[in-house]
């Protein structure tokens, strides 16, 4: 299972690095990191391309939610890896991370400029693993049956929408933009090539297990 799906596993292992970097170092040092590391309207300014690789290493809100986004990583998103291909899904899912985060950049500017939302938003920090994950889900979903493609789907969309209605959040904007932007690539990307025809997990613990009888 790791060697089928190895950018999603070397991804998981540096944002959880991360994440334990940050609750060793002191609270005024990695707030300067994440400020440094965000995509708001002033980092994109001075950096905008690096910006984006750097926000994507840090999970959000000093490491809250690091179990959830590690379990479905290693499993929903591990297991899309492993259809699609490691360059696809990397594909994909920096799609959705860097395109999102543009977008929720001129939200951020649309709500400055018409007086919706005061300057210090432009120094708002925006950092996290969970454009990418949302992309990723996307991608993952469009491959399942019948059955579980509507229940992930509604799940994905309660994870989603719950944040733009009921707290008005410009950054559910940004899940938002980033699970359709993972949807048009992934639907893209299989248009071109379909899915790699790949094992079960339920095949993979048999043979595994075959293996061992063996020895």
């Amino acid at each position: 299972w790791l060697q089928s799906a190895p950018a999603t596993f070397t991804y998981t292992a540096i944002f959880c690095a991360f994440t334990l970097v940050q609750g060793t170092t002191p609270q005024r040092l990695i707030n300067i990191i994440t400020n440094h590391s965000s995509t708001s309207i002033a980092r994109f300014s001075n950096r905008p391309i690096s910006v984006f690789f750097d926000s994507a290493f840090w999970v959000a809100d000093h490491g809250a939610g690091l179990i959830l986004y590690v379990v479905i990583f290693w499993t929903v998103i591990a297991w899309a890896e492993r259809k699609y291909g490691s360059p696809r899904i990397i594909f994909i899912t920096l799609s959705g991370h860097i395109l999102a985060s543009i977008a929720t950049i001129f939200i951020e500017l649309w709500a400055i400029n018409s007086g919706r939302a005061p300057s210090s938003l432009a120094m708002a920090t925006d950092v996290g693993v969970s454009y990418i994950l949302v992309a990723g889900c996307a991608a993952a979903i469009l491959l399942m049956k019948k059955g579980m493609f509507w229940l992930s789907l509604i799940a994905l969309g309660a994870f989603i929408l719950f944040p733009i209605i009921f707290e008005h959040s410009i950054w559910g904007m940004g899940h938002l933009f980033a699970t359709v932007i993972g949807f048009i690539f992934a639907k893209l990307l299989l248009s071109l090539s379909p899915i790699r025809k790949v094992s079960s997990p339920r095949e993979l613990f048999e043979k595994c297990r075959a293996e061992l009888s063996n020895l």
